[in-house]
């Protein structure tokens, strides 16, 4: 249960950006390939004062001990919709046309721009959310900033560069309107359905927003004789991506859409960066050649395991394989070869001397970690994989001269792990934001024991330990012949919750309560194991984190 004891222990974790702290004793990566050994960092006002090896602390700084610990530069996603929560209605997201009683008020080879999915003029800080759960996810993998674009289809807006912190879109928002999203995404039962009608359409709206710049031009220096222009905001969103002022982000994963992409950027000569890139290996040369920046997904295929071969009728192995058996070997070998090809794609960007960074716009953010060591695995180089989540996207976002390295005058944006990053077993500690310091304990969890017979019924005392405070509880477990229920409370609170989806495997208990902390209403989700009158396990408390939890069967109470 969360007390305003653990309230207070979660604020105290983020650090008012007008203290002063100094990390000491860092392996401090300023940019890739560029090291200091146990060196420090003074940070002040959310802006880094100085760092080095021989830095004298300010009187009154809060010293953080990073004993051996790497500090980078905070890493910044390229592209994707952290913060931007998925829409209820997917439907109308989609630029789909109506149910069937609303049907007739819609024009389906001649829809509205918002029905075929066309809201270039869109801001994506009106659909971010503070408090969206997406946020704290990229920001435990180590992310501090992100290129956020609006969901939709064809043209779904404007994007923003937003600082994965702050209690409201304005305060998130760092550089507004930094590239045009688009994508080749239809709008299902209205035109433009197809991927071939998208483009077709994206010809029509970028000629007409031409003309229609020339025109508005032409009135504004003698109106006289000239019909007003028919202001147009979807066409007037295009108005900076024709003076090269603006690219489009053009989201094209599979080899068709990057094919298509080039071939209306190489028509219409607008600047572009392909974005969310998945099969770019075979078009490499063609990249390079145009200079054409990538942001590569960061999401990568699962390998298919395979199914273990039992041992049959000797004679039955000797039988000559069936054209089926031998076609599966075939896919499976093509899947195989296409598999690699993913993982290598990094690493033969990085040979061909393509500028890319990495994309999060489908990817799990406990992936990416593991992800980044499958592509080093296969031929990528760790400083470039560095460079590509940190220098690349500052560069191409336009916002390198405040972050992107660790240096005197940037924003205090950094990422410090006990290992380097890209080790195995490396684990995010602290992430900080403009000054705000966020701790992540590291949570490991036992595995259960599916043969076990554990007990969970009776009353349990736990607690709660969180970084700096620890917080004790009541647990009351009811078994009706298998099924579970029960309450948790809080000493300090008194107040008692009703628990649900209680269930026990073996030794491991799962269950969720539903809390109300200042309005806002959160799950926490515990995951105990027990062993015979104790337990132990963590406690998911949505975007605060995991924590350890520890508890004890009251003495007559079985």
């Amino acid at each position: 249960m969360m007390t305003a004891g653990w309230l207070h222990a979660q604020e105290s974790l983020v650090s008012p950006v007008t203290r002063t702290l100094a990390l000491t004793n860092a392996n401090i990566v300023q940019k890739p390939g560029q090291v200091i050994e146990k060196g420090t960092i003074v940070i002040k006002d959310g802006l880094i004062l100085a760092v080095g090896k021989e830095v004298k602390i300010p009187v009154g700084a809060r010293v953080i001990a990073a004993d051996s610990m790497y500090v980078y530069a905070g890493f910044i996603d390229g592209l994707s919709h952290t913060g931007v929560p998925r829409p209820d209605n997917t439907q109308a997201q989609r630029g789909q046309a109506p149910r069937p009683q609303q049907a007739q008020q819609v024009n389906r080879s001649n829809p509205t721009n918002e029905q075929s999915g066309i809201t270039p003029e869109q801001q994506v800080k009106d659909q971010l959310k503070a408090d969206d759960k997406s946020i704290e996810e990229m920001r435990k993998a180590g992310f501090t900033a992100a290129h956020v674009v609006p969901r939709g289809n064809m043209l779904p807006g404007t994007g923003a560069v937003v600082l994965l912190k702050g209690s409201s879109a304005d305060a998130m928002v760092m550089r507004n309107e930094t590239a045009l999203f688009s994508q080749l995404a239809g709008a299902g039962r209205v035109y433009p359905s197809t991927v071939i009608a998208v483009m077709s359409k994206w010809r029509e709206l970028y000629k007409r927003a031409e003309q229609a710049k020339a025109h508005e031009a032409m009135y504004a220096k003698n109106p006289t004789g000239m019909a007003r222009p028919n202001y147009d905001r979807s066409l007037q969103a295009f108005y900076p991506v024709i003076d090269k002022k603006m690219p489009v982000f053009f989201a094209a994963s599979d080899l068709k859409s990057i094919h298509r992409a080039l071939t209306l950027q190489d028509e219409l000569k607008f600047p572009m960066v392909l974005t969310n890139v998945k099969q770019g290996w075979e078009v490499a040369n063609v990249l390079k050649s145009k200079n054409i920046p990538v942001l590569v997904a960061l999401d990568l295929p699962k390998e298919k395991k395979q199914p273990e071969k039992k041992e049959g009728d000797k004679d039955a192995a000797k039988k000559e394989k069936s054209i089926t058996e031998q076609e599966m070997e075939i896919l499976e070998k093509r899947s195989a070869e296409e598999l690699q090809r993913y993982l290598a794609q990094s690493g033969v960007f990085e040979k061909a001397g393509i500028e890319f960074a990495f994309s999060a716009m489908t990817v799990k953010s406990t992936d990416v970690q593991s992800n980044l060591r499958k592509m080093i695995a296969n031929g990528l180089s760790e400083n470039t994989a560095l460079a590509a989540l940190t220098t690349t996207p500052a560069k191409m976002l336009g916002v390198a001269n405040v972050m992107g390295t660790v240096e005197k005058g940037k924003l205090a944006n950094l990422v410090i792990t006990d290992k380097p990053y890209f080790a195995e077993k490396s684990n995010v500690r602290y992430v900080m934001i403009e000054g705000q310091l966020f701790e992540y304990e590291v949570v490991t969890r036992k595995a259960g024991d599916p043969n076990a017979n554990a007990k969970p019924a009776g009353i349990w005392s736990y607690t709660i330990n969180v970084p700096g405070q620890t917080t004790e509880g009541r647990l009351e477990i009811v078994d009706s012949n298998g099924s579970l229920s029960g309450t948790i409370s809080n000493s300090q609170t008194n107040q008692e919750t009703p628990i649900s989806n209680a269930e026990i495997k073996g030794n491991a208990l799962t269950f969720s309560a539903n809390i109300n902390m200042g309005g806002q209403s959160l799950v926490l989700d515990y995951e105990l194991l027990i062993d015979g009158n104790n337990m132990e396990g963590t406690v998911s408390v949505g975007q605060f984190g995991t924590f350890r939890v520890e508890g004890s069967r009251n003495p007559g109470k079985n």
